[in-house]
């Protein structure tokens, strides 16, 4: 529900220039309410003591909440595990340092699931966020907290998230928000926990499509602290105009093998554009089916690998030296790790092994490889690809306890090609069935955010 203050941070942020806005009691009041919110939902896992923010900057003085794996300095960041319980970094990600830089406050850090290793937000190490929508149903994951929070506080408000398979996209479907996964190497990934390298992508979450273009103009960018950050100049995605007329779109048949109670949704939603002068051709993508073996197999590999280095030594919990390295050091990780977490590890290190490496990781590679290729020739004839975001709506925590691990990967099935081909995406609500959220996606080529976020705008304009 929306507060006097209404919802949009873009708004928000004219009125405190125009003089009709007291910052202070803003804040107070928006702390009281995510503290109240806190307790009732469980979005975060610190919550600061009071916003603090420089007087000047596009954000002045939007709270922004931060995922738990992206690091703020003076506050604790544990990516939703134990065994990084009680690391409090001594700096910012570039992310957070420029969020800080243009007047923004750092409200806190939301909850996800361990690592980021989950669709479900089930899987973290803390408490287990609720949906607002229907506590009893997950809020998603892995930035299930930025979702429920941002769906929840009714107030001018932007969350800092991250995306390594549909980590954006799925809660923001789940909760009704919208989602934005910029290009791999558009925001600088210096100062977030990794997952996987080479599919990390740090991101943010809105409840308008402006709000999200204003934070992706002051995060993105290069950054010679990441060498995988893009050399691409700097540029203003707010501007947007939501021009439909003209807007070529592709319908992949591939993404549409749900439930056609949310397939039905995602129709209406492209027919409306259709009656604003956009044209959508049915397409194919066929090797959507390799997505979720080859996501899995890489992301676990390099998971794996990143996870080496907690073990009690220099990264990670500490406990009383026994035994020798080898005990101490699975002792270390069999303690303050979580089941996913263990169980990735061990995937991962399997595809890696000699023998092994060739027949599963390297494969990986190259059907990856052939998913890029099939998206840059959708997007060579049309502008945005559009489709289901998820397969379902938000399920409960009753439901979930029933999932396979197997059935819990097969749940990213439309999330992960995009994911691994790099591409910017966003979630955008378009309905709702049983009285829960269902989101819309829409893909475009890589570093064409202004294009899709224009796309987004006019949709959203529409549909509101």
């Amino acid at each position: 529900m929306a507060s006097s203050y209404g919802t949009s941070a873009k708004d928000f942020v004219k009125s405190v220039k125009e003089g009709s806005a007291d910052v202070k009691e803003f804040h107070e009041k928006f702390l009281e309410r995510a503290r109240k919110l806190d307790k009732q939902y469980n979005f975060f896992l610190t919550i600061a003591e009071k916003l603090e923010a420089h007087k000047k900057g596009r954000l002045y003085p939007i709270p922004v909440s931060v995922k738990d794996c992206i690091c703020t300095r003076g506050m604790q960041t544990t990516a939703g595990s134990r065994i990084l319980e009680g690391y409090v970094p001594v700096f910012d990600a570039t992310c957070v340092e420029a969020i800080k830089n243009e007047g923004g406050a750092v409200v806190g850090k939301t909850q996800q699931d361990e690592f980021g290793f989950g669709t479900f937000s089930v899987n973290s190490g803390y408490e287990i966020p609720k949906n607002p929508h229907d506590p009893d149903r997950s809020c998603g994951g892995s930035s299930g907290g930025a979702a429920g929070f941002t769906a929840a506080i009714g107030m001018p408000h932007i969350a800092l998230a991250e995306s390594t398979g549909g980590s954006i996209s799925c809660p923001g479907s789940f909760c009704g928000v919208i989602g934005l996964t910029p290009t791999y190497g558009l925001v600088s990934r210096y100062g977030l926990i990794d997952y996987a390298n080479s599919l990390d992508k740090i991101g943010c979450m809105a409840t308008s499509v402006e709000d999200i273009a204003l934070l992706l103009s002051v995060m993105a960018g290069k950054d010679e602290k990441d060498p995988t950050s893009s050399l691409s100049k700097k540029e203003d995605y707010g501007k947007l105009e939501g021009r439909l007329k003209g807007l070529k779109i592709a319908v992949p048949k591939e993404y549409f093998r749900i439930d056609k109670k949310i397939s039905k949704h995602i129709w209406d939603s492209i027919r409306l554009l259709e009656k604003e002068g956009a044209r959508y051709d049915e397409i194919s993508l066929p090797s959507t089916g390799l997505g979720l073996a080859s996501y899995y197999i890489i992301a676990t590999s390099e998971a794996s690998t990143n996870l080496a280095k907690y073990c009690g030594m220099r990264y990670g919990k500490q406990d009383a030296m026994e035994g020798d390295y080898n005990e101490y050091f699975s002792s270390i990780r069999g303690k303050y790790l979580g089941r996913e977490a263990k169980r990735r590890i061990l995937l991962g290190t399997f595809s890696r092994m000699a023998g092994y490496k060739d027949k599963y990781y390297i494969r990986a590679l190259q059907a990856r490889g052939v998913i890029i290729d099939e998206f840059n020739k959708a997007f060579s004839k049309h502008d945005i690809i559009i489709a289901p975001t998820m397969p379902i709506i938000a399920p409960k925590f009753s439901e979930i306890e029933k999932l396979s691990p197997v059935d819990h990967y097969k749940m990213d099935i439309l999330t992960v090609c995009p994911n691994l081909a790099g591409i910017p995406h966003i979630s955008l609500p378009c309905g709702k069935e049983k009285g829960m959220p269902v989101g819309m996606h829409m893909m475009a080529g890589h570093f064409k955010e202004k294009k899709l976020l224009d796309a987004a705008y006019g949709f959203e304009r529409l549909h509101s």
